[in-house]
């Protein structure tokens, strides 16, 4: 891409942030609701298959798994005992709040065509789940094959309820309860949205030439959500800790753990659910998925395996809240490619993940001095960034990958454009990420606080949100 067509993607791209409050609905509900008849009559026949959609349902239940109850315990745990349960309130009620959100409107501006502003949203032509029931399909990856569309609808949808439950890890133990909630609900429509459609929206394999969401058509690669979830999860969980400003007695009162064994739990919980997030994302019950599942064992190991190492190197103990972590990392770092890398190099890639978000989290948190509670930037975001990095490199067959497919070819083939064309493709996908959420989330973030106030009180922070904003308490001696 010449240089001229780069600045003018991001010149769009710094445009469209810049309105981002601006009622989509008004510029991409006419032309979608135009293109989509014209959409249907061109789609072929199409083939449901029960096994796949048998994995489809069990994956979606897993990541559901993965939220509610793995990463609620997994940040729980992470807390101190007086803000246990409003970690556990915030992720449930983040879920519960996001089903409705997503089956109203959210499903519509991730999955159609936006017409005019196509590139960054859809329209609103399935608002409501408008004309989707049980005899309407969402073709996969293979030409002609489908899954029913309420599948894909509850698929999809568990991917929207982790990703904002991610961020609150940033900022727990201070932060209003009210505020996570609008935040959530404005965060959701403005940026998570519109990243699922830049990134996951096309055609499918029978209309391969549909026009596309934009970082879609960068060619980048993103198989389970590098981009859409964690980079974009982990960049507005930074720009919250900073504006919300550091906990109460930060550096200087005990801030450890509660309880490392339901930290454990809720890592363990979040490995086993992220089999669905990663072998579902593939949407067919085929060897690909079989590839995804591998490439989660093995990335995973390894990069438990490796924090420990270098905690061992550098403090001379390698410690559960490290093991747990590194397991984070691995998962966070293998998402974008488990279904393109090999079993090797996914292992490699979990090699090299946990010492680069360990030198952020200890070292660059620590440099800057701001407050990621529960280090969502430093191994989400980072984590986020080499694996879609490191998925442009482990694609190539050369090194064990499966390939690129091409669908314009008649057999669909796989191929490999090149490190430097497909690592440009990835670099300028976590660029758009960045920016789409960095700024975006400090729009959003700044409207809470004007509206309501992002933060507790001092006293109420003294005493724990389980019991200044719930009224309870996790435990009773």
């Amino acid at each position: 891409m010449s240089i001229s067509k780069f600045s003018s993607t991001y010149t769009r791209l710094a445009a469209a942030s810049a309105a981002l409050l601006a009622p989509i609905a008004a510029f991409a509900q006419d032309a979608a609701t135009t293109a989509a008849p014209a959409a249907a009559a061109a789609a072929p026949a199409m083939t449901v298959d029960k096994g796949d959609n048998t994995w489809m349902l069990v994956s979606t239940v897993l990541v559901l798994l993965m939220t509610i109850p793995g990463l609620a315990l997994f940040y729980g745990g992470l807390v101190r005992a007086k803000n246990m349960l409003s970690v556990l309130m915030q992720v449930f009620m983040i879920t519960a709040v996001v089903m409705i959100i997503w089956v109203t409107y959210g499903y519509s501006l991730a999955f159609t065509d936006g017409g005019s502003l196509n590139s960054f949203v859809g329209g609103f032509s399935k608002a409501f789940l408008a004309g989707v029931d049980t005899t309407t399909v969402s073709e996969t990856f293979t030409k002609g094959v489908a899954i029913p569309e309420l599948t894909f609808v509850c698929f999809q949808m568990t991917f929207a309820c982790i990703t904002p439950a991610l961020i609150v890890g940033a900022f727990a133990e201070r932060i209003k309860f009210s505020a996570v909630m609008l935040f959530v609900i404005l965060w959701v429509t403005f940026v998570y949205f519109p990243m699922a459609h830049m990134v996951w929206f096309w055609g499918g394999p029978s209309s391969y030439t549909s026009p596309s969401g934009l970082i879609f058509s960068y060619g980048a690669l993103d198989f389970a959500g590098g981009t859409v979830v964690h980079i974009n999860a982990g960049i507005a969980g930074l720009i919250g800790a900073i504006m919300l400003g550091k906990r109460t007695g930060y550096k200087k009162d005990i801030m450890a753990p509660h309880s490392m064994t339901l930290t454990m739990v809720g890592a363990s919980l979040l490995w086993v659910g992220w089999f669905g997030f990663n072998a579902g994302s593939n949407l067919e019950a085929n060897a690909y998925a079989s590839l995804a599942m591998i490439n989660t064992f093995v990335a995973t190991a390894a990069a438990a395996v490796s924090w420990c190492l270098v905690e061992n190197f550098a403090r001379g103990k390698a410690s559960m809240l490290g093991a747990a972590s590194g397991a984070v990392a691995g998962l966070v770092a293998v998402t974008p490619a488990a279904g393109f890398a090999g079993p090797m190099g996914s292992i490699v890639l979990g090699l090299i993940v946990s010492p680069v978000c360990y030198f952020f989290v200890d070292v660059v948190k620590n440099k800057f001095n701001y407050d990621d509670s529960l280090d969502v930037f430093g191994v989400h975001c980072i984590g986020g960034i080499l694996g879609a990095i490191g998925t442009g490199i482990l694609v190539t067959p050369a090194l064990g990958g499966a390939g690129i497919v091409d669908y314009s070819t008649a057999d669909f083939a796989a191929g490999y454009p090149g490190t430097a064309t497909q690592v440009l493709a990835q670099l300028k996908a976590v660029l758009t990420t960045i920016v789409w959420s960095g700024v975006g989330s400090a729009i959003l973030y700044k409207i809470v606080d004007v509206v309501i106030g992002l933060r507790v009180s001092v006293e109420a922070e003294r005493e724990g949100l389980d019991l200044a904003t719930h009224g309870e308490a996790a435990y009773h001696s």
